[in-house]
């Protein structure tokens, strides 16, 4: 994610300036994170969670001030609230989901974790993803999905860092355990973030 910061932050100050191709840029370097994201909190309903989203993202774009990485975790918090607003209105009656294959775009094999996600589809991971408790499922959701660091994914849930870690390390070894991998000290760290020298 941190590889297209610069591009999406350009972007994103041109579109500030009413370039509407650079607001398209911004739209496709975002958009297939946060719809996975919301896809993981609503399920089926995704599209038009997300559709309100970059309703309300293109409405008050005056008023971003940050980089491309501000700006992903900015997108993800106008996500998170109309994805509860959603769920606060199907609560009565809740569906069950489908999900799309391409949706999620998982980190490459440099772990345990990492493998064993990718060796299984999107909507068999978003489900086990759902299962988490929903503290661990925003977390995984926002660190690996949206891509996030902690500080970032803590600021769009409204937590301390440290909290946020945790419940994604917590949330990973129990995707783990239920796939039957053993971390064996692999793949992720207490803090929630992944190993071999990827920074957080």
């Amino acid at each position: 994610m941190q590889a297209y910061d610069g591009e999406l932050g350009a972007a994103v100050a041109r579109a500030q300036q009413g370039d509407e191709a650079a607001f398209a840029v911004a739209y496709r370097l975002v958009q297939p994170g946060l719809l996975g994201y919301v896809r993981g909190l609503v399920g089926d309903d995704a599209e038009d969670v997300a559709s309100d989203a970059w309703l309300e993202i293109s409405r008050d774009l005056g008023r971003f001030k940050g980089d491309g990485a501000g700006f992903r975790g900015w997108s993800a918090t106008i996500a998170r609230h109309r994805a509860l607003d959603h769920l606060r209105r199907q609560k009565v009656r809740p569906r069950p989901t489908a999900l799309e294959q391409d949706v999620l775009d998982l980190p490459g094999p440099q772990s345990t974790h990492d493998q064993a996600l990718e060796s299984i589809s999107t909507e068999y991971a978003l489900d086990l993803v759902r299962g988490l408790p929903r503290d661990q499922a925003e977390a995984v959701l926002l660190r690996v999905v949206v891509g996030l660091d902690g500080p970032a994914a803590a600021r769009v849930l409204g937590k301390r860092p440290g909290a946020v870690r945790t419940a994604a390390y917590r949330g990973l070894k129990r995707l783990a355990r239920q796939l039957g991998v053993e971390a064996e000290g692999k793949g992720v760290t207490e803090d929630g973030s992944r190993t071999l020298g990827e920074s957080t």
